[in-house]
C-alpha cells in the first residue's frame, strides 16, 4: 500500500511538472504588450542598453554611462567628463525615442492579433517596421560605444577593462589597436 501511495505521488508530481513545462506562456496573456515584459518596457522607456551593445562592450569599446560611472577611477579630465556626459545624454535621447517607437509598433501588432484584423500584408509590414526599429536602436547603442572610445586614452581603456572585469580576456583594449 505504501508503494502504491508513493507511485501515485510520483506520478502527480511528474504530471504537475509536465503541465508547467508545457505552459511556458501561461500568465503572459495579461501583459499590456504581449511581446514585451514590464521590465523590457521600462528599459526601453529609460533608454537602457539591454545588452544590445555587447559586441562593443566586450571588445574594448566602453559605453558612455559605464565610463561616467568609473570617471574617478579612470581619472577622466574635466573635458572628457563633459564630452562623455554629452554622449550619454545624446544616446539616451535617441534610444528613448526609438524605444517608444518600438513599444508603439509592438502594441499595434498586438492590437491587430487581439482584434483578429491581422492579414499577411499587415503582418509583413508590422514585423518589418519592428525589425527596422530594433536595428536602429541597437545601432544607436553601438554607435555611442564607438564614439566613447575616441575620447579615452589607451591607459584609460585598459583600466576600464580591469574595472569591468575584462582584463583576462584576449579581446579588449589592451589587445586592440584603438586610435589613442
Amino acid at each position: 500500500m505504501k508503494r502504491v501511495a508513493m507511485a501515485i505521488a510520483a506520478i502527480l508530481i511528474a504530471g504537475s511538472a509536465f503541465a508547467q513545462s508545457h505552459q511556458p506562456y501561461a500568465g503572459l496573456q495579461s501583459r499590456p504588450v504581449k511581446a514585451l515584459s514590464d521590465q523590457q518596457i521600462a528599459d526601453l522607456r529609460a533608454g537602457r542598453g539591454m545588452a544590445m551593445a555587447l559586441p562593443a562592450e566586450l571588445n574594448g569599446y566602453p559605453g558612455p554611462l559605464h565610463v561616467i560611472e568609473h570617471a574617478k577611477a579612470l581619472a577622466l579630465s574635466p573635458e572628457q567628463t563633459v564630452r562623455m556626459q554629452r554622449l550619454y545624454e545624446d544616446m539616451k535621447g535617441e534610444a528613448v525615442a526609438l524605444g517608444e517607437r518600438l513599444i508603439a509598433q509592438e502594441s499595434e501588432l498586438d492590437r491587430q492579433f487581439a482584434g483578429h484584423t491581422v492579414t499577411a500584408s499587415t503582418l509583413v509590414e508590422a514585423t518589418n517596421a519592428i525589425g527596422r526599429t530594433q536595428g536602429e536602436l541597437r545601432g544607436t547603442h553601438l554607435r555611442y560605444h564607438l564614439l566613447a572610445v575616441e575620447l579615452l586614452t589607451r591607459d584609460q581603456l585598459q583600466r576600464y577593462a580591469e574595472l569591468r572585469g575584462y582584463s583576462g580576456s584576449e579581446s579588449g583594449p589592451m589587445h586592440q589597436k584603438h586610435p589613442h
